[in-house]
């Protein structure tokens, strides 16, 4: 036997001990602790003592208790060692009961033939330690598959809690992102308002000009982050005439002087430079540049041309000719500030933009007046506020900060929005909204 195998233990049981001294020189050499006993009786008291016996060898004739009936009763001591029986020839009812009764592995007649009888020890020793390091595997098997099991179970607890967290995360990021989606867009409505506040004349000049690119850039297909670029641009197209004197910003460029008109063109390359620091926005700037650039070439201040104007620019030149000519227009303004720029297709403006300008521009220059029910404008204080009133007038804080633009349908956030700043920088007047009459 190696060391890594247990030697088995053997129990003889047999009432003539020249027999058991028999077995006992046959034995010496192979690997295995045998033990003896010349009873039945003896024989179980000796595997109450020991444990651990592999095999039991019993003679069948015996006094008082015979081999079948001991062998029997040790399986209640021993039920996985290996039985042999030795019985004579005509022993063959007491043979069967043996296996029957006792569980016999296998029986040998007496006399025995020696190499038989150690061939057959040595099978039912190597059988026994088969079964056992079988019932070991197994065991050891059941003992993984307990701990994979409690290991999976606890896996899955622990994927779960990474789950639960990783989704806390997530939403607790998403609501960080939302918050900084909207201070980005409120820092880019107060940069917008500052443009305005600029120029008293053209107060929602900027919106506009916004509002009629982001509907143009989406009849054209434009989508996602383009999209927002040509929005901020729009919004953000004259920051660059910020510092510049109004006389100047009022006049046509066609009645300025040389040092004027070089003052007033350094608007689109200021715009750019004032919002090159923020990485994210330069393709903001990018689009502020060349909101002049004429689609002949003779615009300013890269005299870019054609397609090599970027196709946003080109849509802010349009929205911005429109806004302006809009100024000098009553009754239908859609009308008219299209045919305005029909004048300048070509040289000034993109011809290809006309038709989605045709298409886009009747829905930002709209009447206040319902179609169906007259309507008159009153001034409404504060605490009359309610939701769904649509405003008439732009609501303006009292520095000139634009807070809410005409066309605004009133809402909890919005009345909330009014109040609160009107606490911390109030105008002179209240809240003109449209009512039926």
């Amino acid at each position: 036997m190696t060391e890594s195998c247990p030697t088995i233990k053997v129990l003889a049981v047999d009432d003539e001990e020249n027999i058991l001294r028999a077995l006992q020189r046959l034995l010496m050499e192979e690997e295995l602790e045998l033990h003896t006993a010349t009873s039945g009786e003896a024989g179980l008291a000796v595997l109450r003592e020991l444990a651990g016996f592999g095999l039991i060898i019993s003679d069948q004739r015996m006094p008082g208790m015979n081999g079948s009936e001991f062998l029997g009763r040790s399986r209640e001591l021993a039920p996985d060692a290996l039985r042999i029986l030795l019985t004579g020839y005509s022993d063959v009812s007491a043979t069967i009961d043996a296996i029957n009764r006792g569980g016999a592995y296998r029986y040998i007649t007496k006399p025995w033939n020696d190499e038989e009888l150690v061939q057959t020890i040595r099978d039912a020793v190597r059988q026994y330690s088969l079964i056992a390091e079988n019932q070991r595997l197994n065991e050891v098997v059941r003992q993984q598959n307990e701990e994979l099991k409690e290991w999976n179970q606890n896996l899955k607890g622990r994927v779960l809690e990474q789950t639960t967290a990783i989704r806390q995360k997530n939403e607790e990021l998403h609501g960080v992102l939302q918050k900084v989606k909207e201070n980005y867009n409120a820092i880019i409505g107060a940069f917008s308002g500052l443009v305005e506040l600029q120029s008293g004349s053209r107060r929602q000049h900027s919106r506009n000009v916004a509002e009629l690119s982001v509907n143009a850039a989406r009849e054209l297909g434009i989508k996602g982050d383009d999209l927002e670029t040509i929005r901020i641009a729009a919004l953000l197209h004259d920051i660059g005439e910020i510092g510049i004197p109004e006389r100047i910003l009022i006049m046509p460029p066609d009645t300025m002087n040389a040092e004027e008109l070089r003052e007033y063109q350094q608007h689109t390359i200021r715009g750019q430079m004032a919002i090159d620091a923020i990485e994210d926005l330069r393709p903001v700037g990018l689009l502020i540049r060349h909101h002049h650039e004429n689609f002949d070439g003779h615009g300013f201040p890269d005299h870019l041309s054609g397609e090599t104007i970027p196709l946003g620019s080109r849509i802010i030149a349009f929205a911005d000719h429109i806004d302006k000519a809009s100024e000098a227009c009553s009754g239908d303004i859609a009308g008219q500030a299209l045919a305005r720029a029909g004048f300048v297709l070509g040289s000034h403006l993109d011809p290809s933009l006309n038709g989605v300008f045709r298409k886009v521009t009747k829905y930002t220059y709209f009447s206040m007046k319902d179609e169906k029910t007259e309507m008159m404008e009153v001034e409404v204080g504060l605490k009359d506020l309610q939701e769904g009133m649509l405003l008439s007038r732009d609501i303006y804080s009292g520095s000139g900060i634009l807070l809410l633009s005409k066309g605004c349908v009133l809402d909890k956030i919005k009345l909330t929005a009014i109040k609160r700043n009107y606490q911390l920088d109030a105008p002179s007047h209240d809240v003109f909204v449209m009512v039926k009459r």
